[in-house]
């Protein structure tokens, strides 16, 4: 199965709208229940309202592109210096509340959340075998959707049941020790009611659940906790690296043996630029695109999102993954004799993880906005590199922690870390952006370990987070105050 999302829409508490399949969250035909009070009567309800809970995923594409250009990483690029101005002013760390795409990672995280709270209010409504996996999946989902609100916002409002007009009057915003505290909760019921085997294809497992609470106790600093989790994993659950790391970012390579979490997305036609979140497909993975591409294997794109020189360099020589993880676009144009256009801020280098490829003539839709390339949200490398981390800066046994990072360099091609103390740490953090880079980890990284002075234009004290929407702190009537620095 390609993937597990298509569109369910929860409007107020009035209406209900799903859409219906057989043995897969494909090809689904709708069906509405009014009066959504009255709804979870029946297994299929229950399955149906997952399916919405999972179906904002898809948005997280912005989180991940976002969270990219916020980095060292990469340059926000496009057409223009107005092109998206929002990016370009994360880009620059100049961002305020008004900041229309960070009042949607807002909205769209809100949104996810509130659709997994819609289940569990209704949890015990109605029983059927196999219940306690939806509810774990539900759960799972509250603290995905949570732990993305509580990296880029810090304090959030914490609600277990749905959110309602009024509440941002009357509910606080909650310290991250709270938001951390109902993570930990929701994601030690999923990895302790869910198997390693998802019931189908994308959705998630024991492992996805066992993951996430390491890299919540990692943000945390609860290194003996991480350590813990993330070792059960490594030890006992059914992932490994894939011997070629090429392999990993086409479509043949979805939902492998390394993969422990993966967004789905498919090119089926289902939005337009007016509702980029209602998309089937992977909307970064256009926007990452070559400017006016022609040439094998790419498509084109809006040329945002580009490698600089200082992420290349940081590659050591031999490193198999460099050609894999970044494309540089003369060296690919006169070895292939393809053409380009150059864009704004055009750095030479584009995220090839992520470049739309060539699809089928037949291709429908625009096809910026249907790319089916999936999200690879948590890979094995990913755990092997925070179980590293957690081991040294924990001071719980340096050799375990080389064992586990040298995993992951002996898969580069790369030999053995040697080294303990600070520079086994230092050799952590190097190998955390060269394995991730591309992959909308890097700026989280730099901010919770203390080196985000490594971003042009970065203020401590105050870009560690993002600014509360504007609007949300108006509607609030003075219950919400802003993040420091904004």
């Amino acid at each position: 199965m390609k993937r597990i999302l298509n569109k369910i829409l929860v409007i107020g508490s009035l209406a209900f709208v799903v859409y219906a399949c057989t043995d897969d969250f494909v090809d689904r035909d709708p069906v509405y229940s009014i009066d959504s009070e009255n709804f979870f009567n029946s297994e299929d309800d229950y399955y149906n309202a997952l399916i919405g809970s999972y179906d904002l995923l898809q948005s997280t594409y912005l989180n991940v592109i976002l969270g990219e250009i916020a980095s060292n990483n990469t340059v926000c690029g496009g057409e223009s210096a107005t092109d998206v101005i929002g990016w370009q002013q994360v880009d620059d760390m100049i961002h305020t509340p008004v900041n229309a795409d960070l009042r949607n990672v807002w909205n769209w995280m809100y949104a996810g959340v509130n659709r997994s709270n819609y289940i569990l209010e209704f949890q015990d409504k109605t029983d059927f075998e196999g219940k306690e996996i939806i509810i774990a999946e539900a759960r799972f989902l509250r603290a995905y959707y949570y732990f993305e609100l509580v990296k880029w916002f810090g304090p959030v409002p914490l609600k277990e049941t749905r959110f309602q007009l009024g509440d941002e009057t009357s509910i606080p915003r909650s310290p991250v020790e709270d938001v951390y505290a109902l993570i930990e909760e929701d994601l030690l019921f999923a990895s302790n009611t869910l198997s390693y085997t998802a019931p189908q294809t994308g959705r998630a497992t024991k492992g996805s659940a066992q993951a996430l609470l390491g890299k919540a106790y990692l943000y945390q600093e609860k290194f003996t906790e991480a350590a813990n989790i993330l070792n059960n994993l490594i030890s006992n659950g059914p992932y490994d690296l894939v011997e070629d790391y090429d392999s990993i970012f086409e479509n043949s390579g979805e939902n492998n043996i390394e993969s422990v979490f993966e967004v789905q997305y498919t090119d089926v036609e289902g939005a337009g630029f007016g509702c980029l979140q209602c998309s089937e497909g992977n909307v970064a993975v256009g926007f990452s695109g070559v400017r006016n591409y022609s040439g094998p294997l790419f498509s084109p794109g809006f040329s945002f999102n580009l490698p600089v020189q200082d992420v290349v360099d940081e590659f050591e020589d031999g490193d198999d993954r460099l050609e894999v993880a970044i494309l540089d676009i003369d060296a690919w144009a006169e070895q292939t004799e393809a053409s380009f256009g150059v864009g704004y801020e055009h750095t030479g280098y584009f995220n090839r993880k992520y470049l739309p490829r060539k699809r089928s003539e037949n291709a429908q839709g625009d096809l910026n906005l249907t790319n089916p390339n999936n999200y690879r949200a948590i890979r094995f490398a990913d755990v092997l590199l925070m179980a590293a981390e957690a081991y040294s800066r924990g001071n719980l046994s340096d050799d375990t922690a080389k064992l586990f990072l040298n995993r992951v360099r002996t898969r580069a091609g790369l030999p053995d870390v040697t080294t303990s103390g600070n520079e086994l740490i230092d050799a952590v953090y190097h190998e955390r952006r060269v394995e991730l880079v591309g992959e909308g980890h890097h700026f989280f990284d730099l901010v919770r370990t203390g080196r985000g002075t490594e971003i042009d234009g970065f203020t401590p004290n105050k870009n560690e987070l993002f600014p509360i929407p504007f609007e949300e702190i108006q509607f609030s009537n003075g219950n919400w105050t802003q993040n420091d620095g904004y």
